[in-house]
């Protein structure tokens, strides 16, 4: 691949595009089933449920890619993966436990992790509709750290190739 005469913009642009489609498949697939089988529902717009869930992805793709680029063991970087996504989205995103409930401590660390922004803005969208004022610095938060990490995948790319 780093053979080719592409740069790495695209390899980044043709190892994120197909994952994406597919986890917004899987996001309709959950909405679908949170509405259906569950009854749960949905008071905030679609429209701005799936724009963070696409940021959400974004990032939780550039975390992936930036993995990947920096470790040359598909062992290796899967391992990390689960230790850097998974993990800390399970337990610090206030999706299996309450946030306020943590010592203060930990909730400062919770800040880090993506997962925590995007459990508050389903738990506000689904729940409560679209509150702005919880809407907005979330979705920000999100969208600095895209790029940001998009950025730093981007150089981890060019390091690779020089």
């Amino acid at each position: 691949l780093f053979v080719t005469p592409v740069r790495p913009e695209e390899i980044l642009v043709g190892k994120t595009i197909p994952y994406f489609v597919l986890g917004m498949a899987g996001l309709g697939l959950c909405l679908l089933a949170a509405k259906l089988l569950f009854h749960v529902p949905l008071r905030g717009s679609l429209v701005v449920l799936s724009g963070v869930s696409m940021l959400y992805l974004l990032v939780a793709l550039s975390i992936g890619l930036l993995i990947s680029s920096a470790f040359k063991s598909q062992f290796v970087a899967s391992q990390i993966a689960l230790v850097v996504t998974f993990l800390p989205a399970l337990m610090l995103s206030g999706f299996l436990f309450d946030l306020q409930s943590m010592p203060a401590a930990v909730r400062i660390v919770t800040y880090l992790f993506p997962a925590r922004y995007y459990v508050s803005l389903l738990q506000t969208i689904f729940l409560a509709g679209d509150i702005w004022w919880v809407v907005l610095p979330n979705a920000a938060v999100l969208s600095v750290m895209a790029g940001m990490l998009l950025l730093l995948t981007r150089s981890a790319i060019e390091k690779k190739l020089a």
